[in-house]
């Protein structure tokens, strides 16, 4: 793979407020480390000053590279991107926005030369979050661990650390609707945390809003659990059994001569809402998984590169 030691994935959008700094503090930290470097910026079709003010960056720095999607394809595929052009023994996944901060590489380095083949960063404290995002987010991670097989740690993010090896296990991962932290925690080795404090957000606005996490989530959900399938056949038995017991007290209503049950227009209109509601619910889960296979069918590709600065002897 090279003289490189380590390869720093950056995944960028719309970060024109906070790039410079950014490069600045992973710059610092990466020249700490006394080891050769690569820092991966891949532009996720950002649409303001992010592309040129890497650049710049990149041709002045021989250790920056560039990445340029020709449109916006996502974090996850950001991501992908980076570890199919990183050469280093090592890979260190970590966002522009300074929220994580630079400097933890450095302790994840140290665990990962004592033999941890992934050192994932674990969240202890969130700074400058919303009560609301702290509640949905800890109650997402407990959620989707509850629901699959795969464990994957509560409380973290895509900042990690991971070997080369571990890397070359997820490029033989081609699925399109990508959650990474899931899919590294189902390729498996020896894996370790190393706990931070998530710092505010240094500039700008945060890329993921509540319809964003919406979506992500159910990503995951559904790239690491069937269990929302099995959802349908345990609602349909509980109300085939209510059913059943409503037939019944009708029933018995008659045989004591209290005459049939009367519940009126409004109650049996509202049963049938209810009812209705169930199955369209059940048919949207069914079509999240079908679309998802739609997707891997289709076979294109999972981005496309528009532009590279950096790179003049890959022959990719």
């Amino acid at each position: 793979m090279g003289d490189i030691r380590y390869s720093v994935i950056i995944p960028v959008f719309n970060e024109q407020e906070v790039i410079g700094e950014s490069y600045r503090r992973l710059k610092e930290t990466m020249d700490r480390c006394g080891e050769p470097y690569e820092l991966i910026f891949v532009n996720d079709g950002s649409r303001d000053q992010t592309s040129d003010m890497l650049i710049k960056i990149c041709k002045a720095d021989k250790s920056a590279k560039f990445l340029s999607f020709s449109r916006n394809f996502g974090h996850q595929t950001a991501i992908t991107a980076g570890m199919d052009y990183s050469c280093g023994d090592a890979v260190i996944v970590i966002d522009a926005d300074l929220q994580d901060p630079p400097e933890v590489m450095l302790e994840m380095m140290e665990k990962w030369k004592l033999g941890f083949q992934v050192v994932y960063g674990k969240r202890s404290k969130r700074k400058g979050e919303t009560a609301f995002k702290k509640v949905t987010a800890r109650l997402f991670y407990r959620f989707l661990r509850a629901m699959t097989d795969v464990d994957i740690p509560v409380d973290t993010g895509d900042f990690r650390l991971i070997d080369r090896r571990v890397c070359q296990a997820l490029q033989s991962l081609p699925e399109h609707n990508r959650y990474v932290r899931g899919l590294v925690s189902w390729v498996g080795f020896k894996q370790t945390a190393v706990e931070y404090v998530r710092e505010e957000r240094f500039a700008g606005e945060t890329k993921y809003p509540l319809k964003k996490m919406i979506r992500f989530a159910a990503d995951a959900l559904t790239a690491f659990s069937y269990k929302p399938l099995k959802l349908s056949i345990w609602l349909g038995a509980g109300l085939s059994g209510l059913s059943f017991l409503f037939l019944l007290i009708i029933l018995i209503r008659r045989l004591v001569g209290l005459g049939a049950a009367s519940w009126g227009w409004a109650t049996l209109g509202v049963g049938s809402l209810f009812f209705n509601g169930v199955v369209l619910i059940m048919l949207g889960v069914i079509g999240e998984y079908i679309g998802r296979i739609y997707d891997e069918a289709r076979a294109r590709p999972l981005y496309i590169i528009a532009d590279k600065t950096g790179f003049e002897q890959d022959a990719r």
